[in-house]
């Protein structure tokens, strides 16, 4: 036995439902059905939690990724700056001002550099790995 009900929906829900309804030509009534029996089912909430934990381990996956990235990039720069503080000798201060127009050349030689790398979308994370372990691809 089937008992009638009248509802109203909001317009755009009210589209939606119209166009689900007609892509998968089926009756709309079909369609609120099939969602109630789905709301109201018992495992619905076993398929929410799955749904959830799959979602947090991507999640987590994604974040030890970055951790992973942060740390190669914290560390090379670190790396970098403990070499150039070791090995670059002091200025004598007539050279200063020579010393200065190259190093602002050099620094926006190193920012278009660092942008074409970036739109090629290559990064240093993923040169390094190739670099330690050539078989990883």
């Amino acid at each position: 036995m089937r008992t009638k009900h009248t509802f109203r929906l909001p317009a755009a829900l009210a589209r939606q439902l119209a166009e689900h309804a007609s892509r998968h030509r089926i009756s709309q009534a079909l369609v609120v059905e099939a969602a109630l029996t789905s709301l109201f089912s018992p495992d619905s909430a076993d398929r929410l939690e799955a749904a959830l934990a799959r979602r947090l381990d991507r999640m987590s996956r994604q974040l030890e990724r970055l951790e992973r990235h942060v740390t190669i990039s914290n560390e090379a720069q670190a790396l970098f700056v403990r070499f150039w503080l070791t090995q670059t000798p002091a200025l004598p201060d007539a050279g200063g001002i020579a010393a200065q127009a190259k190093g602002r050349e050099r620094y926006e030689n190193f920012v278009e550099a660092l942008g074409r790398r970036l739109a090629r979308g290559q990064t240093l994370a993923e040169e390094l790995t190739r670099d330690i372990d050539p078989g990883a691809d």
